[in-house]
């Protein structure tokens, strides 16, 4: 691999991208995961009965907050002045799972794909916080970028 990583500086030190000279465009990533859940827990799910409260309304809210935190959560990510965040549910009771997508936008300098799979990751992590007591056996999988637009380096779709 010739390619030189991105966040090491000269001496393979970690490093902040210096992103000063690059053009604002406008930027759109979109990022997928999975939970995995018994039959009984996505039937309360989507009867709203877990105790702690409307877990899909929950997981949107931590989502949304996630990516407006990226660059606190991860030491090399520019804070980022997002333009919207959305966060997307779909429950499968064939598959016993929910699928989560999210899409984030900005217009800078830089992407919002780190903000994108951060608002899934937390989105995931919340179902799993509402659920733990009725099931520890609770999956998330399949965390990734499905789609980013905007930049030098163009477009990507998974």
């Amino acid at each position: 691999m010739s390619k030189k990583f991105s966040h090491l500086d000269d001496d393979n030190n970690p490093s902040m991208v210096d992103i000063s000279s690059k053009l604002e465009s406008k930027r759109i990533a979109k990022a997928y995961a999975k939970v995995i859940l018994n039959n009984e827990i996505l039937n309360l799910i989507s009867e709203n009965k877990i105790r702690k409260g409307n877990v899909l309304e929950v997981a949107n809210i931590a989502g949304i907050q996630a990516a407006k935190k990226t660059h606190e959560l991860i030491p090399l990510c520019h804070s980022l002045s997002l333009s919207y965040v959305k966060i997307q549910f779909e429950i499968s009771k064939n598959k016993n799972l929910i699928e989560i997508t999210s899409e984030a936008c900005s217009v800078g300098k830089t992407g919002v794909e780190m903000e994108a799979l951060t608002a899934v990751s937390v989105a995931a992590l919340t179902i799993y916080d509402m659920c733990k007591s009725l099931d520890k056996e609770i999956i998330i999988t399949d965390i990734k970028l499905k789609h980013k637009s905007g930049g030098k380096s163009g477009i990507f779709n998974a």
